[in-house]
């Protein structure tokens, strides 16, 4: 059998890596990268597009020099040859994701909008039902703020910020909380409600209607490519579990 790898005392030869690959389940992660290289071979990559992303690479890695640059390859244990390849990889992924599906981000956008809407909302969390409809009603009758009542009784992380959260995303908080919020108008208070082992007092202070602007149609590319990538290797790693049980 061949050498393969040395790490410390320890050889490792052809047979050796395939069964570490299939030990620690990197197989699936290997099938992935090949069904991307697959799917972006003849996407085709102008010299200044790649140009510019190895001047960006070097800004973002604070490379100023080739002394710096040759100092980041042997960190990094690659060669220039292998920096090249993975900048034009990454080049044609991006320009096969817009290819491929933009064309459709308008619609997956309107169809999951509600996913990428934002919320700011207040929240104190407490154990004892009695102190949470105090809290409350002394909130609602404006005896005093939300902030501090959150800073002095919520026993949550939230206290720090005067109960203050966001902006997040409506997937973010507790399913109940979430529910809660969706169906709210800015400034609406809600009596305690138990969630979990919590009884919560919320209100939402904005609500931020997601816009499709381009960080999201960026985003929205990646989750489309993802979503692909995902069904595409499902259909590998299906085929491979002979393979991996053999091993």
């Amino acid at each position: 059998m061949t050498l393969v790898l040395k790490v410390g005392e320890k050889e490792y030869n052809t047979e050796d890596i395939i069964s570490l690959l299939n030990k620690y389940r990197l197989i699936p992660q290997i099938a992935r990268e090949i069904i991307i290289d697959q799917a972006v071979a003849k996407i085709e990559v102008t010299e200044d597009q790649l140009k510019q992303s190895r001047l960006q690479f070097y800004q973002t890695h604070q490379i100023a020099n080739p002394e710096q640059l040759t100092g980041w390859l042997k960190q990094q244990k690659m060669t220039t040859e292998q920096l090249e390849h993975l900048l034009l990889r990454d080049l044609q992924i991006e320009r096969y994701k817009q290819q491929t599906w933009a064309n459709q981000v308008e619609s997956y956008f309107l169809q999951y909008k509600e996913k990428y809407d934002r919320i700011v909302y207040s929240l104190i969390r407490v154990k004892d039902i009695g102190l949470a409809k105090e809290l409350y009603f002394r909130i609602a009758e404006e005896e005093n703020t939300f902030a501090e009542l959150a800073k002095d009784y919520s026993q949550g992380g939230e206290s720090g910020t005067g109960g203050l959260i966001g902006p997040v995303e409506l997937t973010t908080p507790h399913p109940n909380i979430a529910q809660i919020l969706r169906h709210s108008q800015e400034g609406q208070l809600w009596p305690p409600i138990t969630v979990g082992d919590w009884i919560v007092i919320v209100r939402l202070e904005q609500y931020i209607s997601a816009q499709l602007d381009d960080a999201t149609r960026s985003r929205l590319l990646n989750e489309l490519f993802q979503n692909w990538l995902i069904e595409e290797s499902n259909k590998v790693v299906n085929y491979l579990t002979p393979l991996k049980q053999e091993l």
